[in-house]
């Protein structure tokens, strides 16, 4: 346990707390179980570093990773029983699902061990639904996505923006100094998601997000062999190269020699694994029962990345206000514009789009790209980015 604590140690003390992604102060860190859960990349181990460095005493809090070859010969419950001897109060478990029966074990540790506070991290958002059912009633479970535009600004350039809720952006009461941000945003477009872009080879750990959880996380959550991970990689080449792509499944399942019965669950898996988003019809919103209405790749950053040179630039758009809104609202298909957010259409284009197709629509907003103002019911595509 020694070794345990000297590697956790020195990681707290080499995290940088300059910056802090949205979740950070929306956690609830007194419950005694809380599950921090999101694709790979976004950023979930360095919140909760940046958490044990600003608010615990080191002495007793421990961070481990599930990974560690510590677990190949002792138990998770060991651990924290030994751990709690010793006058432990906070354990932090980074990417949990790599654990055997992990859920099972949280479990007898929040029963064993009222006086521990317990904190998990998962990259493999299946796994961790699947294992959440076990401690229903115990843990808080948060669910974490990428940098939103203002996130990119401050990281990345070290611009600082306020949060705005989206009556404020639809009222036109954005006040940001920030100019000429267009120029930002093309480059938050095709590289600004992952807070990893900011390192070397980003275009090469990119892909490798997308294979480990193609070829591993999703496989191994729904039993798959090899050649069915691969269909899923051909699945997510088809929907990154579509405009946007709108699912024929007998079309899918011919092109991909499989069954057309399987399409709607692989890419279920894949959304719920951040590779895809999916809109549905106004009943289901964008995670609801509703007929899926079309798919996108779940941000602009896997558009780019995978798509090359043949990505189209509504998808892009489209790509990316879906992305940003789902984090507070409800998304739907519109049968007038091409989104619904709380009964009020959206239709997004470029600087030229008219307001042809929402002209008989009860409450709508035109949102363009390549403008850096709005004015009426047009609204710059930027400030969707602000949300959060």
């Amino acid at each position: 346990m020694d070794t345990l604590f000297a590697y956790a140690n020195q990681l707290v003390s080499e995290t940088d707390v300059a910056f802090k992604r949205y979740m950070y102060d929306q956690i609830n860190w007194e419950n005694r179980l809380v599950g921090l859960i999101g694709p790979r990349g976004v950023g979930k181990t360095t919140l909760v570093l940046q958490h044990i460095k600003n608010n615990l005493d080191i002495r007793h809090t421990l961070y481990v990773t599930a990974e560690d070859f510590y677990f190949a010969k002792n138990r998770l419950t060991d651990l924290a029983d030994t751990f709690v001897k010793f006058g432990g109060k906070y354990l932090f478990i980074d990417e949990i699902h790599k654990y055997p029966d992990w859920s099972k074990e949280l479990k007898l540790i929040y029963d064993y061990h009222r006086g521990l506070k317990v904190v998990f991290t998962g990259s493999s958002v299946l796994d961790i639904k699947k294992g959440s059912s076990d401690l229903s009633r115990r843990a808080v479970v948060y669910i974490m996505q990428g940098l939103s535009f203002r996130e990119y600004l401050m990281l990345f350039h070290q611009i600082e923006v306020p949060k705005f809720s989206l009556e404020e952006i639809l009222n036109h009461q954005i006040n940001v100094s920030v100019r000429h941000p267009l120029r930002f945003f093309r480059s938050y477009l095709e590289r600004g998601y992952y807070p990893f872009s900011m390192e070397d080879d980003f275009d090469l750990r990119l892909q490798q997000v997308v294979n480990q959880t193609l070829e591993s996380d999703i496989p191994t959550y729904a039993d798959m062999n090899v050649s069915t991970g691969r269909k899923l990689k051909q699945l997510l080449a088809i929907v990154a190269e579509s405009v946007p792509f709108k699912p024929n499944m007998s079309k899918i399942a011919e092109m991909l020699t499989i069954s057309r019965n399987n399409i709607a669950d692989y890419l279920l898996y894949m959304e719920e694994a951040g590779m895809v988003a999916q809109l549905r019809e106004e009943t289901g919103g964008i995670r609801g029962l509703g007929k899926v209405n079309k798919v996108y790749l779940d941000n602009t950053n896997l558009v780019y990345g995978l798509a090359k040179e043949k990505q189209n630039i509504g998808n892009v758009r489209e790509t990316f206000f879906i992305n940003q809104l789902r984090v507070g609202h409800e998304i739907s298909s519109s049968s007038l514009a091409d989104f619904k957010i709380d009964g009020i259409d959206f239709e997004v284009g470029g600087k030229n789009k008219g307001r042809e197709q929402i002209r008989n629509a009860e409450k709508a907003f035109v949102v363009k790209d390549d403008i850096e103002s709005g004015f009426l019911n047009t609204i710059p595509l930027w400030h969707f980015g602000l949300l959060y």
